[in-house]
C-alpha cells in the first residue's frame, strides 16, 4: 500500500507545515474550517478513507465504528490521549489507532508551574486591578500571595508529565509527593527527590498544591468527588492540565465560593468548554481554554508523529505509538 495512494481525511485543521507535508506524502483531505466534525461527518470520514487523523473533539465511540464500513484501517490520533476512541472496538473491527505521546510533555509541564503560581500568587486578580480604574498604588498589604517554596506538591499520575512535573516543583522548592497507580521504581523515586503515597486519600489530606497529572478512564471518572476534595485543606490549591472528567467540576465550584479550597487553576473541564457559569464568576479559579500543550513547537512535533505513524503503517510496518487497550 504505497503512501502516496493512501487516502487520509484529517478531521480539524493543523499547523500549515504539517499539512503541507500530508500533501506531499498521502492522498490527503483537509478541513476546509476548524469546526469539530459532526458524527455523520465522521462516519462519512471512515467509509472513505483508509486513514483518519482525529483529535481529542471527535468521539469515536462502538456506534460509530459500527458504521465505519471496511476500508478504514488507522485511526491516526493528534494527541496523546486516546479517551476519545473506543480503541478496544477498533481492534476488534480490524483498525489499528496510533497517537502522539511524549510530544506535549514538557509543554504541559510547564502550563502546571504557571498555573501553580498564577493562582498561589493571585495573577488574575492583580491583573484585572491593574487594568481597571481601582488601582490606587503599591501597598504593603495589597495583593498578598502565597510563597511556593517549601510548599508540599501532590501529583496525582506520576508518568511523563508528571515526573517532568516533579522536576520544575523541586527547582522552585517544593516538596514533591505523588500518588500513581503503580509506584515508581527506587531509582526514579530517588532522583525526583519524590515520596510515595499509596494511598490517594491520605496524601491529598495533607498536600498544599494538588496538580492533576493522570487519563480520563473509567477508574478516574470523578477521582476527585465531592467526598475527596472535602479532604482538602482550606489554604490548598488544585491545578488540572489533564482531563476535566478527573474532577467533580459542580462540587469544586460549591467548594471554592465557599472558601473550603483556596483555589484552582484549570486548563480542562469536565463538559468541554461548556464551563460551570458559577465556576467563570470566581476570582480564586483561574480558567484556561484547554492551552496546556498548546505551543507551536509542540503541535508541529504532533503532526510529525502522525505522518510518521501514517507512513510507517503505509510501508507495511506497525505504527510506532500503535495503542493497544493494554496500555490503557
Amino acid at each position: 500500500m504505497p503512501g502516496k495512494h493512501l487516502s487520509v481525511v484529517v478531521t480539524r485543521r493543523l499547523p500549515e507545515v504539517v499539512e503541507t507535508r500530508m500533501k506531499e506524502l498521502f492522498d490527503v483531505t483537509l478541513r476546509e474550517n476548524d469546526a469539530p466534525m459532526t458524527a455523520d461527518e465522521l462516519v462519512a470520514a471512515m467509509q472513505n478513507a483508509d486513514v483518519v487523523v482525529s483529535t481529542i473533539t471527535d468521539q469515536i465511540d462502538a456506534k460509530l465504528l459500527g458504521r465505519a464500513g471496511d476500508r478504514l484501517k488507522l485511526i491516526a490520533n493528534y494527541g496523546a490521549g486516546v479517551d476519545n476512541i473506543d480503541v478496544a472496538t477498533a481492534r476488534q473491527r480490524g483498525i489499528h489507532v496510533s497517537n502522539t505521546p511524549g510530544v506535549v510533555t514538557d509543554d504541559t509541564a510547564d502550563m502546571v508551574l504557571a498555573l501553580i503560581l498564577a493562582v498561589t500568587r493571585r495573577m488574575a486578580e492583580g491583573m484585572l486591578l491593574a487594568q481597571s480604574d481601582n488601582w490606587a498604588g503599591w501597598s504593603p498589604t495589597a495583593m498578598l500571595g502565597g510563597r511556593i517554596a517549601g510548599r508540599r506538591l501532590g501529583i496525582l499520575g506520576m508518568g511523563r508529565i508528571g515526573q517532568a512535573v516533579a522536576k520544575r516543583a523541586a527547582a522552585f522548592g517544593m516538596q514533591v509527593h505523588y500518588h500513581n497507580r503503580k509506584r515508581l521504581r527506587p531509582e526514579v523515586e530517588d532522583a525526583l527527590d519524590a515520596t510515595y503515597w499509596e494511598s490517594l486519600d491520605q496524601m491529598v489530606a495533607r498536600m498544599d498544591i494538588l496538580s492533576i497529572n493522570c487519563p480520563h478512564t473509567p477508574s478516574t471518572f470523578h477521582l476527585m468527588n465531592a467526598r475527596r476534595l472535602k479532604l482538602m485543606k482550606p489554604t490548598a490549591v488544585i491545578v488540572n492540565t489533564s482531563r476535566g472528567e478527573v474532577i467533580d467540576e459542580n462540587a469544586l465550584t460549591r467548594m471554592l465560593r465557599a472558601g473550603e479550597i483556596a483555589g484552582a487553576g484549570l486548563d480542562v473541564f469536565e463538559r468541554g468548554h461548556e464551563i460551570n457559569p458559577r465556576l467563570k464568576e470566581l476570582p480564586n479559579a483561574i480558567l484556561l481554554p484547554h492551552m496546556g500543550s498548546a505551543t507551536i513547537e509542540g503541535r508541529i512535533e504532533m503532526g510529525e508523529k502522525v505522518i510518521v505513524n501514517i507512513k510507517t503503517f503505509a510501508d507495511g510496518h506497525r505504527p510506532p505509538d500503535l495503542v493497544v487497550p493494554s496500555m490503557l
